[in-house]
């Protein structure tokens, strides 16, 4: 039976992880993810998780060892942050391209310099092109939910990809709210271990992995790697669907769509200030507006054509980023752009970045950039503007 505790969303994933009977975790320590593999390692001392807890000097061992665990036939889990994650970047394409079902939570952080410990999504957003699944959650509950779900995505055999699921810094990583933590047989019975691939590490049959590929052999490898990625976009909403039907909650599976049935306009967003954009959008509704909000669930493999759907027949979409790719403004909103490429009669679309080093994106912000879209006079900006800056000290 299911129990319900009052949890941070970092002892959410740790929960997650420990239902998924993870059999090997390894993590370096970095602000805010730290606690979610300490509380790890109190249910592995404890005997209450049976796993090898592997410490190790840095954040690109920590994802080597688990590249190793993967690739010998283990359930592996690991977690970091902003300059923890990308300093194993190495092994994240590493562990991408080997097509290794490794699960890795991504507690959202600002780059510096400056130094920043608070939450922007620009870490998360720098990975997209490393071959994993990126998921982004808004509560503590999904994050729970989502580990879960991502072991069952990953290890699929048509898929075989590894996972991340982000979470905001201190907005959800330190926030403690109720949770409902599953039983572990209802868990079992939803994530048994899946057959082993035919590739894994044998010290009973050697063999080499990894080794140089010919010009002439290489490009395949890259495409069946594509598509897996895009054979999950179809596999992420079956085990959606699957959870609701044994747990009783369902996210979406790509998009978290809030008020869309009736909506005219859209926010789109992602992560926990989706809860801001659900607010602005019942105020918005209330001086006659209709407003809906797309939260982006899975930004790898990107939902395009989901998104266009339930996109290109409203009057205008305001897309607000908490990253920045210096020169193209936010990732989310370029991305949003190309899914409504070649719509006959496409929505007014604006970009908006903010909440940069942890900065508040509050209720008014979601509200004003509906309002810029709604006064807009061109279909789209060739730039994002910005949310909340202050003025007084610019040049």
């Amino acid at each position: 039976m299911s129990k319900h505790r009052v949890m941070s969303g970092n002892y959410a994933v740790a929960y997650g992880a420990a239902l998924s009977r993870v059999e090997l975790i390894s993590a370096y320590p970095i602000t805010p993810q730290t606690s979610i593999v300490e509380k790890l390692s109190e249910m592995v001392d404890s005997g209450l998780l049976k796993a090898k807890l592997v410490r190790v000097e840095s954040e690109h061992s920590a994802l080597a060892a688990c590249v190793g665990g993967a690739s010998a036939g283990a359930r592996t889990f690991t977690a970091t942050s902003s300059h923890g994650l990308l300093y194993m970047n190495e092994m994240i394409f590493w562990a991408g391209y080997a097509r290794l079902p490794i699960v890795m939570a991504v507690v959202t952080r600002s780059i510096g310099p400056p130094w920043s410990i608070w939450s922007e999504h620009t870490d998360l957003l720098a990975q997209r092109d490393t071959g994993w699944i990126i998921m982004m959650v808004q509560t503590n509950q999904e994050a729970l939910d989502s580990v879960i779900q991502a072991y069952a995505i990953g290890e699929d055999p048509e898929i075989m990809l590894p996972v991340m699921v982000g979470l905001d810094a201190f907005t959800v990583s330190h926030t403690s709210v109720p949770v409902e933590v599953p039983d572990q047989e209802t868990v079992d019975k939803f994530l048994p271990k899946n057959a082993l691939p035919s590739f894994l590490l044998d010290s009973s049959e050697p063999r080499t992995m990894g080794n140089l590929a010919y010009p002439e052999w290489n490009m395949e490898f890259r495409y069946l790697l594509d598509d897996s990625m895009r054979k999950a976009t179809r596999k992420i909403v079956e085990v959606d669907k699957k959870f609701t039907s044994e747990f009783g909650r369902m996210y979406g599976g790509l998009l978290d769509k809030y008020r869309m049935d009736d909506a005219k306009y859209a926010i789109v967003t992602v992560g926990a200030q989706a809860g801001e954009a659900k607010e602005a959008a019942d105020a918005l509704r209330g001086s006659g507006f209709a407003v809906g909000v797309v939260r982006v669930r899975v930004l790898r493999p990107f939902p395009r054509q989901t998104l266009r759907e339930s996109l290109e027949n409203l009057k205008g979409v305001a897309v607000v980023d908490r990253n920045l790719s210096p020169g193209l403004g936010g990732v989310l909103y370029s991305e949003v752009a190309l899914s409504l490429y070649g719509v006959r009669k496409p929505p007014v679309i604006k970009g908006f970045v903010g909440g940069l080093g942890g900065r508040d994106i509050t209720v008014e912000d979601m509200k004003r950039a509906v309002q810029a879209v709604v006064d807009s006079t061109e279909i789209a900006s060739p730039r994002s503007d910005w949310l909340g800056l202050r003025q007084e000290v610019l040049p």
